[in-house]
């Protein structure tokens, strides 16, 4: 009986040494690491739509670890606003940098994104004065009569922090649809005299002189520089 149950020992402790010596079946999964740059389609649009308004936008990011991408944005607007009592023209440049981080979980083969970033945002810029108006209240209407201005304001200046929220889906090969949203806070800014910043290239409207709200919708191509496996 002893003889039997260390027969019976040898063998399982020969198959358990066989089974951990035979390859077990992993997926290894290859990430791929590199350039994404392409531009605001939605600017693009409205250039052709709106006769007030000529911008362009070129956005990018750059992944520098699993979740992490350093990202940012350089564009340029040229907007006529246009409402009750102010007709004013805005020209300038601006640049963006920050980072996004992702916090989608995808599946292999997988390259998409819902993330949260920050930007830290610089515009240069002109505005120009082209009319406005000043109510006459001595009649029994009160009237609004247009004053031509055509007073230019050069070498303006702001900076704002900005929050960041979207997504990236890829579309095919190395082409992506991205959508995001912004929430911006001016930290400093230049104002002309006897004006005030009421539109910011980057920035947008200002609202209450400190806040203001973007958005953008890009079509970006991935260039691939190296890959990892996870």
């Amino acid at each position: 009986m002893l003889k039997y149950s260390f027969s019976l020992l040898l063998t399982l402790f020969s198959i358990a040494i066989q089974a951990q010596e035979q390859p077990k079946d992993t997926i290894k999964k290859t990430e791929r690491y590199g350039l994404r740059i392409g531009a605001d389609i939605s600017k693009l649009a409205r250039t052709l739509y709106d006769k007030d308004y000529k911008g362009f936008e070129l956005a990018g990011d750059y992944r520098i670890t699993k979740k992490m991408y350093i990202a940012g944005e350089l564009g340029n607007e040229n907007k006529t606003t246009d409402d009750d009592r102010l007709n004013f023209t805005t020209k300038g440049s601006y640049f963006k940098a920050g980072f996004d981080n992702n916090f989608y979980q995808n599946w292999l083969n997988m390259e998409n994104m819902i993330h949260l970033g920050v930007r830290y945002g610089f515009s240069t810029f002109s505005q120009q004065l082209n009319s406005y108006k000043i109510y006459d209240n001595s009649g029994y209407f009160p009237q609004a009569p247009e004053v031509a201005a055509g007073t230019k304001y050069n070498g303006l200046s702001a900076h704002w922090a900005e929050v960041v929220a979207g997504m990236k889906a890829k579309l095919f090969n190395n082409v992506y649809a991205g959508f995001s949203l912004r929430l911006n806070y001016l930290l400093t800014e230049k104002k002309p005299e006897n004006f005030d910043n009421l539109y910011i290239p980057g920035f947008n409207r200002t609202y209450d002189g400190k806040f203001g709200v973007g958005w953008n919708y890009t079509i970006t191509y991935f260039i691939p520089f190296y890959k990892k496996k996870k």
